[in-house]
């Protein structure tokens, strides 16, 4: 489940503008999704591979060029299913969980 919940996370980051991957990571561990590159770059290249992301390289002032990553179209149909299954699962379980005593 923490899988599927995580490319939510990093498809929903990268949904408003081009991001390069430390920008990605410190999104979610702002989030306290407690994630390392080691984990975030299979799964970048994965999307890619499934024509979820596109990149490109950039020039960067301090260092080697950065590659930015962006949603192709199908990787925002994706996404936006992705968000509508997150909402109506999070809503259930809510119904579940409502009242409940840890």
């Amino acid at each position: 489940m923490r899988k599927g919940v995580l490319e939510l996370c990093v498809l929903a980051v990268i949904s408003d503008k081009e991001v390069y991957t430390s920008d990605i990571i410190s999104s979610l561990k702002e989030a306290e999704l407690l994630v390392v590159e080691g984990t975030v770059y299979p799964l970048l290249t994965r999307l890619k591979n499934e024509g979820l992301l596109k990149y490109k390289w950039e020039e960067s002032t301090s260092g080697p060029p950065r590659k930015y990553f962006s949603l192709t179209d199908k990787g925002r149909d994706v996404f936006k299913t992705m968000h509508q299954n997150w909402v109506k699962l999070n809503q259930s379980v809510n119904r579940i969980l409502k009242n409940k005593k840890i």
